[in-house]
């Protein structure tokens, strides 16, 4: 039977409607929903690429083929505020009608978490927004995971204007296989919930996205002194011969161990020399999680230089050393074996040099080579913030300081003071003292020169009279 004579309409695996329009201006009818995607430059930008063109096919496949969906892709730094996330809302509030869409959705490559329960999305469909975090999409797979998280959400976002009450039956995909998923509330004001992972797995997947946002493979290229210094100490593996008999004489199990301790030894001194540890200042769990990342990064980025100067020094040994001379060095015939352990041990000893040879190179540089833009925005950030806590604790020490030595001045002025007040009053007694004295003193002479004048009156009265009488 012909598809014009078949009267059944089709349907997918939901029971839905999608066979073909019977009338030819239909989707000139339907409205369009038009669908922003900004994402952060770097992985992101890389992993959604390739999904924007499809996606359009993809929502009206699984969620509803009555609209015309319309994506459009920008890649552009997102803004961070004041706590180091991203005002989903406040962006949203600016960019849907600037450029006319009706939903967007936000990809950055910054760790999401609330508590210790790692955060896929952030939804908001009071202002039709959405934050997708690449960490906890995971570390392999993250195409299809990516698409699958995109659909669904956009479905949460678009339920006013679908009939298909959006992609509620896709959550699972968003979260994978192996890792359930769940919305939980989120404490952001206008952020409606987020999409959580559960359990120790989503823990182990968020620390694996966290491990492939920061690309280890880069280690390789930007270390190129530590490199320099690894391939100086393995070709004098090469050259001498005393090295030869000793790889020889080492066991399987012996070259095992060097190569274990030559890498831990390069990564801890990375870590140690270059500041890469997070102290344990705020959440234990979030230090944990972060310094986990760190060793992780750097144990596959350290492999990584091992296997290139292992593949360089055992070609360097095949065309300096001749078969015959080394099996006369080594007391019996030289085979591949032989070229390897030899190659092994030289690798061990320069990834040791390497780690000595990596103080050379800026701090800057190993940022840039262990993590992400975001990650190393973050550590920034904090350092920043812890260097402001310090400054304003010196400040405040500052303060205190003077304040003390502010309240010692007022407390030797006051003293001073009164021991001035006291010495005045003192001395005003004194003189108030002397003064009495004094008066006392004319009191007593008046009295004795009054009572010298009336005996002198008197003696000259009486010789008066005693004149008058003769």
């Amino acid at each position: 039977m012909s598809d014009t004579e078949d009267q059944t309409p089709r349907t997918d695996d939901r029971g839905e409607d999608t066979s073909p329009d019977r009338d030819g201006d239909g989707d000139r009818d339907r409205p369009t929903v038009r669908v922003g995607l900004i994402s952060d430059p770097g992985l992101p930008t890389d992993c959604l690429g390739p999904l924007a063109d499809e996606l359009a096919d993809d929502l009206r496949t699984h969620i509803t083929g009555d609209l015309d969906w319309e994506i459009e892709h920008h890649s552009q730094p997102l803004v961070l505020d004041t706590t180091g996330n991203v005002p989903i809302v406040r962006l949203a509030d600016r960019i849907l009608p600037s450029r006319g869409w009706d939903l967007v959705v936000f990809l950055t490559d910054l760790p999401r978490r609330l508590g210790t329960t790692p955060v896929v999305a952030d939804l908001s469909i009071g202002h039709s927004t959405a934050l997708v975090s690449m960490p906890a999409i995971g570390g392999i797979g993250i195409g299809k995971r990516l698409r699958d998280t995109l659909i669904y959400l956009v479905g949460e976002l678009g339920r006013a204007r679908t009939a298909s009450g959006g992609a509620e039956w896709m959550r699972h995909r968003a979260g994978g296989r192996f890792t359930p998923v769940r919305w939980t509330d989120n404490p952001a004001e206008e952020i409606e919930a987020a999409l959580a992972l559960t359990g120790w797995r989503g823990r182990a997947r968020l620390l694996s996205g966290m491990v492939r946002d920061n690309r280890p493979w880069r280690l390789v290229p930007e270390l190129s002194t530590a490199l320099a210094a690894g391939f100086a100490v393995a070709a004098f593996g090469i050259f001498y011969s005393s090295i030869w008999t000793l790889a020889d004489s080492l066991s399987p199990v012996r070259h095992l161990v060097i190569n274990i301790l030559a890498v831990v030894a390069m990564v801890g001194w990375l870590i140690y020399y270059n500041n890469l540890w997070q102290p344990r200042q705020e959440l234990r769990e979030k230090a944990w999680l972060y310094n986990a990342a760190t060793v992780l990064t750097l144990s596959i980025g350290v492999l990584a230089a091992y296997v290139t100067l292992f593949a360089i020094t055992l070609v360097g040994a095949f065309v300096v050393i001749e078969p015959n001379y080394l099996g006369s060095t080594l007391g019996h015939s030289a085979n591949l074996s032989s070229y390897l352990i030899l190659a092994w041990l030289s690798t061990s000893m320069g990834t040791v040099a390497g780690a000595v040879g990596s103080s050379l190179e800026s701090e800057q540089a190993v940022h840039r080579a262990t993590y992400s833009k975001r990650e190393r925005e973050r550590r920034e950030s904090e350092q920043q913030q812890e260097q402001e806590r310090q400054e304003q604790e010196q400040r405040g020490e500052q303060e205190q300081q003077e304040e003390q030595q502010d309240r010692g001045d007022r407390q030797i002025r006051e003293e001073r003071d009164r021991e001035e007040r006291e010495q005045q009053e003192q001395q005003q007694r004194e003189e108030q003292e002397q003064e009495e004295q004094d008066r006392g003193d004319r009191e007593i002479r008046e009295e004795r020169e009054q009572q010298k004048e009336s005996e002198r009156q008197a003696e000259q009265e009486r010789g008066d009279r005693e004149g008058g009488g003769r």
